[in-house]
Parts: C-alpha cells; sequence; structure tokens
C-alpha cells in the first residue's frame, strides 16, 4: 500500500509540470524598441563655431562606437559611464569637414549604425605663441619656486576665456593657481603660494582652431615640461645692509650688501619679491637717462650679475663697494655684494627664486621685470577669466 500510494503522488506531480507547458498555451512577448540616435551639430551644418561641442546621444540602447574624422586627423572624445552619450574633448579645426560615424546596439544586440557630416566655420587669420618662459634657452627646464608660465601671443587675444579653458597645468604636486591676462598678448599662470619644491609641472596649450579673436584661431598645440628645483629664497633689507640666503629651510649664507642710494626716486632699490629672470657672467651697465658727458653719466662692466627686474636692477659684483656693504647704501639701485659672494650667488641661484628687498619706499611695480607676486590673490585673480583652480594631478 505504501509503495501504491508514493506512485501516486509521483505521478500525480509529473502531470501538474507537464500540463503549464502543454500545447496550446500563448507566451506573451515585448517588441525590443530599436536604438535611436541624435548627432549634433546636424548633418550637412555649416559655419559650426569651432568651440561647439560634438555631441551624440542613444536611447534604447548603448553606444558601440563613435568616430569624428577631419583632413588632420580624429577629434578625441569620451563616453559617459552607461554609454548612452559620447562629446567631444577637443576644439574642432576651422573651415573642415567631418564625418560622425557613430554605431548603437539595442537590448537585442542590434546594431544601427548613422553617418553625418558638418563644416566648421573659416579663418581669416591664425594665432600663435610667440613666446614661453620657462623654456630651455632662456631659463632652463629647472626653475626656482616663484617661476611663473608666462605666455606671449604673436596677435591680439580678446576672447580670453576660449584660451585660458585651452592651457591646461598639470603638477606632481597639486597646487591652486590661476592665469593672469597683463595686457591683450600675455597672459601668465602663477600659483596662490611659491610652488613646492621638487615638483614637475606640464603645460599643455591646446590651441589649435581655438578662437582668439573675431576670425582669428589658434595655428597649432603646444606643450611644455619643466620642474622646480629646491626651495631657496634670498631675503635682505635696506636698512640692515645684509642678504640672507635659505634653501629648504636652512640658512646657507648670509652677505653684506649696499643698496640704492635714494637721493632721487631712480636710486632707490625697489622694495618687494623680485625674482631671479637672468644670470649673467658680465654685464655692461649705463646710465639710463644721461649720455656721454652729461651729469650722472656711467658705463661700469660688472661680473657675475644676478637680474631681479627691467628697471636695471642686479644682484652683482662690486668691488669697489666693499667698505661700504653691511653698512651703507651707495649704489645707483642695484644690489652690491663682493666678488666672492657674488661669484656664489649666480653658481647657486635658478632662475625664478625669489630674492625679496626690504626698506626702501620705492615699490617694486607688478610689470617691473617678473613682479608677478607683488598683486595679492585677490588682485591676481581680477584679471583671469576663469578664476582659480586646482592643478591636475601629473602622474
Amino acid at each position: 500500500m505504501v509503495r501504491v500510494a508514493i506512485g501516486l503522488v509521483a505521478v500525480s506531480s509529473l502531470v501538474a509540470c507537464s500540463a503549464g507547458n502543454g500545447a496550446g498555451v500563448k507566451v506573451s512577448t515585448t517588441p525590443v524598441p530599436p536604438a535611436a540616435l541624435a548627432v549634433f551639430p546636424a548633418d550637412k551644418a555649416r559655419n559650426v563655431p569651432t568651440e561647439a561641442p560634438v555631441a551624440i546621444a542613444v536611447t534604447h540602447g548603448t553606444l558601440r562606437s563613435v568616430k569624428v574624422r577631419g583632413a588632420a586627423g580624429e577629434l578625441a572624445g569620451r563616453l559617459s559611464p552607461d554609454r548612452t552619450r559620447w562629446r567631444s574633448l577637443r576644439t574642432a579645426r576651422p573651415g573642415t569637414t567631418y564625418t560622425v560615424t557613430a554605431v548603437a546596439a539595442d537590448a537585442a544586440g542590434k546594431t544601427t549604425q548613422t553617418i553625418s557630416t558638418f563644416t566648421t566655420v573659416a579663418a581669416q587669420r591664425t594665432f600663435d605663441i610667440q613666446r614661453m618662459l620657462p623654456n630651455k634657452y632662456e631659463t632652463g627646464l629647472t626653475v626656482g619656486v616663484g617661476m611663473p608660465i608666462m605666455i606671449e601671443f604673436d596677435r591680439p587675444i580678446t576672447d580670453r576665456v576660449a584660451v585660458e579653458r585651452n592651457l591646461i597645468v598639470r603638477s606632481s604636486k597639486p597646487v591652486e593657481g590661476a592665469w593672469h591676462w597683463f595686457d591683450d598678448r600675455h597672459v601668465d599662470f602663477r600659483p596662490k603660494t611659491y610652488w613646492p619644491a621638487y615638483t614637475r609641472v606640464h603645460v599643455e596649450a591646446r590651441l589649435a582652431g581655438v578662437r582668439g579673436a573675431e576670425g582669428t584661431y589658434g595655428k597649432r598645440d603646444h606643450t611644455l615640461d619643466f620642474k622646480i628645483g629646491r626651495e631657496q629664497i634670498t631675503k635682505g633689507s635696506t636698512k640692515t645692509h645684509h642678504l640672507v640666503v635659505r634653501r629648504d629651510g636652512k640658512t646657507v649664507r648670509v652677505m653684506p650688501m649696499s643698496a640704492g642710494r635714494g637721493g632721487q626716486w631712480k636710486y632707490y632699490t625697489t622694495s618687494g619679491i623680485h625674482l631671479a629672470m637672468s644670470r649673467e657672467p658680465v654685464t655692461v651697465m649705463t646710465s639710463p637717462d644721461a649720455g656721454p658727458g652729461q651729469p650722472g653719466y656711467y658705463r661700469l662692466t660688472v661680473y657675475n650679475t644676478v637680474r631681479i627686474s627691467n628697471s636695471g636692477e642686479y644682484v652683482h659684483s662690486a668691488p669697489w663697494s666693499v667698505g661700504s656693504q653691511g653698512r651703507a647704501n651707495v649704489s645707483h639701485g642695484c644690489v652690491n655684494i663682493s666678488p666672492s659672494n657674488a661669484s656664489w650667488f649666480i653658481k647657486n641661484t635658478l632662475i625664478g627664486d625669489p630674492i625679496i628687498i626690504t626698506g626702501s619706499p620705492r615699490r617694486l611695480e607688478p610689470t617691473n621685470g617678473w613682479g608677478h607676486w607683488q598683486e595679492d590673490w585677490k588682485l591676481w585673480l581680477k584679471w583671469s577669466s576663469t578664476k582659480s583652480f586646482p592643478t591636475e594631478a601629473l602622474a
């Protein structure tokens, strides 16, 4: 009897299972909607601004591939994490026809492709970087902690926002910094405080195709790599008559000095945060406003000079004033030190090292040489189009 009961249970179970999949039962299915692609700029669009992003979006699917190709190559872009959107990362080239090819797949894996073209506005003129500092020849590629990044253009720039957005700064030790326009041809970058010592810096000027002014577009891209050396800051006072050199926080040299004698405004050494601008083994100095035979004229050959402004100020060897160094100011505005100290100083100074002078009533102007640190951060940002930002990390 037990065996029969078990058999009946087994049979009834099988019958129940088979009934659910029997013939004549309808299975409902929902149609898979096809992937739909949208592309901007629209197909056959003309006079498209070079800064207008290329954007592709898909509904009911994901993007498999996107290519935007022009005569100069492909335009780089980035997919969204969910692969439903693509956006270009670079500025397009002016006067160029681009072909957009996008492929998407729906939930069932069926692919859809769209191909379209657009043409960017033509350039009437191009602009380029005429000079960028630091560089290998003028400053060396290892510089001091105060060194700004300085860019000079060969044409006036009126679309400062477009240009600034495409000036990328990366550093191995991220800092807060900002670009600053001194005029329509010069834009410079400095951190809020000095660069950290031993930082590597990479600059990308992604200017190819960037609009700089009406009808004017960037000619090409530029890159720059340099290093920040040890932190060396020199401080001197026109009242105490000594220069104190500190490296990585430790005093490494104390040098008696003589500064500008004053009397006339031009004979005061300027107070402020100077930067070492050049190192010159030999410099011929002449009076700026008096010629031969006129009162106040001089012509001197001096040695081991470190330039600190555009108004003729140097830290240099002055054997004729050694007796006054450490106790009186007797120069025409330069900082005089002994021949042995000048020899040491030129060998141990990097371009961009801060040299801070105090005690003089004459203030260093921000535009006198590299007086960038004379502007406080609020004033520096006043002439920035994109304001402050942290530098991107450099691996």
